[in-house]
């Protein structure tokens, strides 16, 4: 079966489609920043 083209996405589809797939590696970069800045406070 082929999959239909559906039209242009709208703004907000966008939107969650960009969170949706670069959100986890941003949050993860985050949380190893602040590990790394507590883990170097420490020693």
């Amino acid at each position: 079966m082929t999959a239909l083209h559906l039209g242009a996405m709208h703004p907000y589809e966008q939107a969650l489609t960009l969170v949706l797939a670069f959100g986890p590696f941003v949050l993860l970069a985050l949380v190893v920043w602040v590990r790394r800045r507590q883990d170097g406070a420490d020693g």
